[in-house]
């Protein structure tokens, strides 16, 4: 559409205007949708958000979900979920013998601290703070203990010495330690087949003092059973008079002299005429 002005006498063009405001106008709105865009983020399951503005870690951390943050700060996620470090290392023992650890450590990232450990760490924290940790925790608490012990009895003892030490060290530094699992250990091979034939040795030597104690108790009982008999003969014998032994026969000879079915009763030629035979 063309209009004249008659005061100064040109024309001007109406749609060239309007165009112009109309573009305006798009690049308007184009801006405000990148900067509503930007302006909302997401942080993932099992993750914290951390925000920076122009590379400067601002302090705040944002929870799972939707949010709406300035358009000029960066969401940089960390996850805080329990995550799993596996080290293989050959550690010296007391006496100085090399063997194989197979150690798996169990943590997660605290979020309260998420901030600090970007900032002062980076998101690869795993790699510059939790794995060299846990090796020199790990070569600390086998150089207090001998490799016979470690491969018997007190592995149990070394899990604990090294998850003491790294909830320490690594909780001052934002990191919540759960648990230090001793997966392997690995000797020389004939380290640890001395070890195995000392511990066969042991078993026989217990297993054989099991069988003497007893047989120590079965003669112990014999002797108080043979005990127990000596003495009962000791009273029987002791309860036996000739006195006692007249009587009986008396009663014996009065019970057979009134039996109907004895005929002829012969008498001992001794004092004391005890019956000796019967017959019918």
């Amino acid at each position: 559409m063309t209009i004249l002005d008659s005061q100064r006498g040109r024309v001007l063009d109406a749609n060239g205007g309007m165009m112009v405001r109309l573009i305006a106008l798009g690049i308007l709105g184009l801006g405000l949708v990148i900067v509503l865009f930007n302006s909302i983020t997401r942080v993932g399951t099992g993750h914290v958000g951390v925000l920076t503005l122009f590379g400067r870690v601002t302090g705040e951390t944002l929870a799972e979900g939707m949010h709406v943050i300035n358009p000029l700060k960066t969401n940089n996620e960390l996850s805080i979920q329990t995550q799993s470090v596996k080290e293989s290392a050959s550690v010296p023992s007391s006496e100085g013998l090399m063997m194989s650890l197979d150690t798996s450590l169990i943590y997660h990232l605290n979020p309260d601290r998420a901030s600090d450990v970007f900032q002062k760490t980076g998101a690869d924290y795993e790699d510059k703070l939790v794995e060299p940790m846990l090796r020199a925790a790990i070569r600390e608490a086998t150089a207090s203990h001998t490799a016979n012990a470690l491969y018997t009895g007190e592995r149990e003892m070394v899990a604990k010495q090294i998850l003491d030490q790294l909830t320490i060290q690594l909780n001052q530094r934002g990191i919540t330690v759960e648990n230090v699992l001793l997966r392997d250990i690995q000797l020389p091979a004939t380290l640890k087949a001395s070890i195995e034939a000392k511990q066969q040795a042991e078993q026989e030597a217990l297993a054989m003092n099991f069988r003497l104690q007893k047989e120590t108790q079965e003669a112990q009982r014999k002797r108080i059973e043979a005990q127990g008999v000596r003495d009962f003969q000791q009273i029987v014998a002791q309860g036996i008079s000739p006195q006692l032994l007249q009587w009986k026969g008396i009663e014996a000879t009065e019970i057979l002299a009134k039996s109907a079915n004895t005929k002829v009763v012969v008498i001992g030629n001794s004092k004391n005429g005890l019956p000796l035979i019967l017959g019918q």
